[in-house]
């Protein structure tokens, strides 16, 4: 890691994670399975490969697709991660790093947003089928 590094904490501090990527960007999924894990949408920031793990043996996982998991803190139950499996891409959660002030960038899923939450930011949206449609492109 270099000197502009970022660690953030679960809530009981047992894992760590760090990473060089610019955490500047917040997105938000509103599918139903992130709304079933977290009990409302996914807020996440985009960490790429560049992550580093302290406490691994605190973390749980969850394969909630046949390509991405889900992880989370055994200790405290705090939403670490959601990781695209085959090019290791972490999608961090945001309020695991403090004093950061990323900018409110994009929805997804928003076809399947429930009507009884709205944003009122100006944001990318994008529907399930684009999103899709995105990863078939790569």
């Amino acid at each position: 890691m270099s000197d502009t590094s970022l660690t953030g904490t679960c809530l009981c501090e047992a894992v760590k994670i760090s990473t060089t990527s610019p955490l500047n960007k917040v997105e938000v999924c509103h599918c139903s399975m992130c709304r079933k894990w977290g009990s409302g949408p996914c807020f996440s920031m985009n960490a790429g490969s560049d992550v580093t793990i302290q406490g691994s043996d605190s973390i749980a996982s969850y394969q909630s697709s046949e390509w991405a998991e889900r992880a989370f803190c055994k200790k405290c139950g705090t939403h670490l991660y959601y990781l695209f499996k085959g090019p290791n891409h972490y999608l961090v959660t945001p309020g695991l790093f403090t004093d950061l002030n990323p900018e409110f960038d994009m929805q997804i899923f928003i076809d399947e947003k429930p009507e009884y939450y709205c944003f009122s930011n100006d944001t990318k949206n994008l529907t399930g089928e684009e999103v899709i449609a995105m990863f078939a492109e790569e």
